[in-house]
Formats: C-alpha cells, structure tokens, sequence
C-alpha cells in the first residue's frame, strides 16, 4: 500500500505540475530491468522493457540510448580526452617514466579486456517488430520500426550484455577503499529529448542528462553481498542484510545462492546501486519520516566515522528542507563507493575512508544534489553551473549553520577562487557545454564556484529574502521538470521585480568582469563631492558604506537603471539614502557626501563582500 501511494502522489504532482505551466512538455518512460550478475567475472546479463511516452509535438523516427561503459574501453572519447587535456583527472591517469621525464598516462589506454567496461545489446523490438540498432561509443542509435507519434507511446524491449571495468571513474569495480561493485550508468539509458532535440552527448567524464520515468528493477547477486542505492526494495524480510523489518529472521533455502533484490524507483531520471559482501548497514530516521540509509565497510576507523557522520546528515536534510523544500521521497542513500562522490537518483556513492570534516563536506554536497539535479533536473551537460554552482550554494550554507562559530561571508573563499580564475586567462563562459572546456580545473572553478556565486552575488542584487523566496518558488515551480537558465531568471524576476536579464548574460554568458572603483573625493565646501568609475563592462547596483572619523556611519545605494527595482536596505540599523540611478552607458557617478570631507575616514563599495569586483584595492578610500 505504501508503494502504491508513493506511485499515485508522484503522479498527481506531476500532472499538477504540468497543469500550471501550459505549452511544458517534458517525455515519460518507464523502464521494467531484470538483471543477473556474475561476480566471478564481473559480467551481467539483463533484459529492459521501456515503454516511452512522447509528449512532445514531433513525430520521432530515431531514438537515441546512452551506453556509458563503453566509454572505459582503450581508444574510446573518454580515453582520447585524458590523453590529450593539459590537466587530466589524477584518479584516472598513471604516472610513467618516459626518459627520465614524469609523464601522466590514461588509465583506460591499458585496460585489458577482461577489465574494460562494456554494453552490448541485442534483439531490439519495438512493439515486437525489430528494430535497426547500432553502437556508436557510447551511444545507441535506433532507427525504429514506426514513427512516434505526437502524445502516444511505445514499447521498447532488448537484452543487454554488460562488463564491469576496473573502476576508473564513479562505476566500476573494486575501487581503492576495497567496494566491490559501483553500479552506475550501467544499463541502457533513454537519452533526453526535449524542446531543443536530441541530448545525445558522448561520454567522457562529464555530467548526465535523463529522462523522468519510473523504473522496476530485479537484480540477482550472490546472496553474501549487501545492495544499496535507488529506490525502495520490495522483498526486505526476503533479503535481510538490514533491510527487514524488525524481529523478522530471514532463512534462505539450504541450496540458494543467489538473491533477487527488487526494487521500485518512482518518477527519477537514473537508477544506481552498488554491492560489497561487508558492507555495514544502519538505517537513521531523518526528517519528515525520511529514512536515511548508510552503507560502509566493516574496518573500525571507517564504522567511527561513518556514526559520526549519520547525525549529521540528519541536520543537513532538514536545512536544506527548509531552504529549497521538502525531500519528496522517503528515502536516501548514503553508499560508500565510486570515487570522490557522484549524485545519483535517491542515493550517493562517495569515499568513505578519509576524515569525518571531508566526508561531511561531500556528503553534505552530494545530498544537496537531490534538490538542485535529482528534483530540479537541468540539463548539467550543457548547464553544469546551475547543478554544481546551486548544490555548492547551499553547501556553504549548510556547513556554516552546523558550526559552532559563524561566519559572516560563508562564501567569501569563492570569491577569491574566482577572481584567481579571471587572473589566469583560462576562464570560459558558463554557458561552455560542460564537454568543452579546455582543462579541467577552470571547468570545476566556472560550474561549482562561479555557479555558487550567481546565487550569493543575486543576494547584493536583490536582497537575501528576494533570493530565500526565490529558490523555494524555484522548487515549487520546477520539481520534478527540466529547469532552464532562463527560469531561475525569471523566477527571480517575479518574485523580486526586478529586470535580471543583464545580470543572466553577463555572467553566465559572456566573460564580462565587474569592477567599480572610488575615482575621486573632493572638498566642496561643507560637502564633499564623490566620484565613482565603472571600469568593468559588466553593470552592478551600488552600496556604499561611509565611516566617519566620530564612529557614525551611513550608507548610499545607486540603483542600476536596466533594473527598474530598488533593493530593501540590507543594514536597516544604519541609514541609508537612496541616490538616482546610474546608466550602463555612462562611466563615472557623482554624488555629494553632506559632510566635509576631513569628517570621512572610510568609504567603502560593497562592504558586505557579495559584489564579484575583480579588483578590490580600488572599492576602499581610507584616511590612516
């Protein structure tokens, strides 16, 4: 019965969803695997029913599957990369000798083929009538036996042959902290298609993009491992390893090796999970009934922190819950596994052998996912700041509520990550597809620091209760959709009321910098006269604080013209006047201060430290 409620109140949702926001159409599939792992081997067998609704207005002739292991196979996209950018990924490299000289060489390049990762697939029908397959990389192009029509569906069947590779990155098998198997992106996966086509994108390394559906999942295994990941297992008293309810003893029949575990995963865009035969499983009660799942290795250092951890992360769910919004789902899982740690549907795989201070910080971010991907699915191939810069958002957030100790710019170490970005030359736009960057750090910079500072800086642009009041009606708008970099714009536009686009081209689109600076102060008579520069093309609202040499202080707001918006007075125990606007087109600002200027000791631009002003030096005059 508690399925069956779960499965009726996504649907609901969903169609209410869709109800509130006419011409939004997004597709549905709804995906019925059966799989067998050998553990031998590392191979698996699976059958996939997909049954795809094509909500969109095209008559659809092709579709498109990701294969994602096929990407850890030598000559692959994903091999090419890491032998070809300056900086590549230090888990997936070696170092070799070559004359004498350090030299970075791919992982994959080696891999032999009982250690490669690979999806095969067969008998493909449609509808019963088979269709033309065919494997391109990590890509699965089917040319089908009828058209799709506009707003009808279809049933797709095929059997897959998988090899688990050597884990090279997030998937595999046997990674460094001894995890048997890390099961993601491991099944034939629908690739997105949506207004703007085919999400079709080759893998090599990057981000995800998929489909909203609900997925059933049989998983057979060796009865000694314990599984974690998507979804809520229907047979717990069947399978035991923690999951049963209590007082129940599980018998498994004298002659048994194997488990079926079998799951249901409703309305998500991925399914993950992962196995090890020591594993350590505790269950935690979170927020509104939410249970969160634990799954780690049996060493004694690993089980003290991972206790630590648990209490934790029953703090966070709750901060980001009041936020962003409540967790939709009742369950989360926290697996040791991958590399690093990677967000999947319901679950993550992050390491699990380091410091408590590093584990939570990944945990903490990677449960942030849930809510900026898992629940507001954007596109992170193409968009990777509005996943990884929004998580790392309320990341920050979150850490510095559980500190004993406050601090007043929890983002303020962005910033300077950023203006060091700017200074090196290597920065790209954020509107880069995620594939495209030339290196790999000013990739992390540009997605997870810039990204994080659109939403800190929109806090100097529109006030922090505009921002708070954002990102919950962001969520309550686009749970469950496919967000765009234009709806968190507009979003912000109608609850604050302000013009924002400048502030989503500039910053997201362009390599604009800001940069004002205190061009002048004068004498003028009992006043003095102040002039401010903008040297950086792109536009920003000005705050100014002024101190005076009798400990008083006032402040000064410009609002920038293209806005049409007057933010709140962030400091309201300090008086604030409110000065005319200051147009784009013109370079300089002048205002009078109604006290002499040897009153003055401090004029300060930005004194919260929220403006991204590439040059700080110049935002401060100052009488030492």
């Amino acid at each position: 019965m508690r399925k069956l409620f779960l499965f009726t109140l996504f649907s609901l949702s969903i169609g209410n969803l869709f109800a509130q926001k006419s011409g939004y159409w997004q597709q549905q599939v709804d995906y019925k695997m059966d799989v067998t792992m050998d553990v031998k081997n590392y191979q698996y067998k699976g059958k996939q029913e997909l049954v795809y609704t094509n909500n969109s207005s095209d008559t659809l002739k092709k579709v498109y599957y990701h294969l994602y292991n096929n990407a850890f196979q030598p000559g692959s996209e994903m091999d090419a990369r890491l032998q070809t950018i300056k900086d590549p990924d230090g888990r997936m490299v070696t170092k070799i000798k070559v004359d004498g000289i350090d030299v970075k060489e791919s992982r994959i390049k080696n891999l032999k083929p009982n250690e490669i990762g690979y999806l095969k697939i067969s008998n493909f029908k449609q509808d019963g009538v088979s269709a033309v397959a065919k494997e391109v990389g990590t890509i699965l192009e089917v040319t089908l036996a009828k058209p799709i029509l506009p707003n009808s569906k279809t049933t797709f069947t095929l059997d897959f042959d998988g090899q688990v590779p050597l884990q090279i990155r997030r998937s595999g098998r046997n990674n460094a902290e001894g995890i048997e198997l890390s099961m993601a992106q491991w099944y034939p996966k629908m690739a997105e298609f949506d207004f703007e086509g085919w999400h079709a994108d080759p893998y090599i390394a990057r981000e995800f993009h998929g489909v909203w559906g609900n997925f059933d999942v049989k998983i057979t295994i060796d009865k000694d491992y314990t599984l974690g990941g998507s979804g809520y297992l229907q047979t717990p008293n069947e399978i035991g390893h923690g999951y049963q309810d209590a007082g129940v003893t599980v018998v498994y029949p004298k002659k048994a090796k194997t488990l079926t575990w079998h799951f249901i995963a409703p309305m998500v865009h991925d399914f993950t999970w992962a196995a090890d035969k020591n594993y350590v499983h505790d269950v935690v009660k979170g927020p509104n009934d939410v249970d969160l799942h634990f799954f780690y290795k049996n060493t004694p250092a690993v089980v003290e922190n991972w206790k630590k951890l648990e209490p934790l992360m029953v703090k966070v769910m709750d901060f980001y819950n009041k936020i962003v919004g409540d967790y939709p789902y009742k369950q989360y899982s926290f697996i040791q596994g991958g590399d690093g740690g990677m967000e999947y549907a319901m679950c993550t795989l992050m390491l699990g052998n380091g410091k408590l201070e590093g584990m939570l910080g990944t945990a903490a971010h990677e449960l942030g996912h849930s809510w900026f991907q898992h629940i507001l699915a954007s596109n992170e191939s193409k968009h990777p700041w509005m996943d990884e810069g929004f998580t790392s958002y309320i990341e920050d957030l979150a850490l510095n509520e559980l500190n004993v100790k406050k601090e007043e710019n929890p983002f303020k170490g962005n910033y300077a990550t950023y203006y060091k970005l700017v200074e090196s030359g290597k920065e790209q736009p954020l509107s880069t597809h995620g594939d495209r960057y030339d290196e790999n750090r000013p990739y992390s910079i540009a997605s997870y620091v810039k990204g994080s500072l659109f939403l800190s800086q929109l806090i100097y642009v529109i006030g922090q209760d505009n921002v708070n009041k954002t990102l919950k009606k962001y969520y309550q708008e686009f749970k469950f959709k496919h967000p765009s970099p234009n709806d968190i714009k507009r979003t912000a536009e109608r609850v604050s009321g302000a013009n924002l686009d400048w502030y989503l081209v500039d910053w997201t689109e362009t390599l604009n910098t800001i940069d004002y600076g205190i061009k002048d102060i004068k004498e003028n008579a009992d006043k003095t006269t102040v002039t401010l520069e903008r040297i950086g093309r792109t536009p920003m609202p000005i705050d100014l604080l002024v101190e005076y040499t009798d400990g008083s202080k006032e402040s000064f707001y410009i609002p920038l013209r293209m806005m049409s918006f007057e933010k709140e007075n962030p400091t309201p125990a300090i008086t604030r006047t409110v000065l005319n606007d200051w147009a784009w087109a013109y370079p300089t600002f002048e205002f009078n201060i109604s006290k002499p200027k040897g009153s003055i000791k401090k004029i300060t631009i930005d004194p919260s430290g929220l403006m991204a002003d590439i040059k700080q030096a110049n935002n401060v005059y100052e009488v030492k």
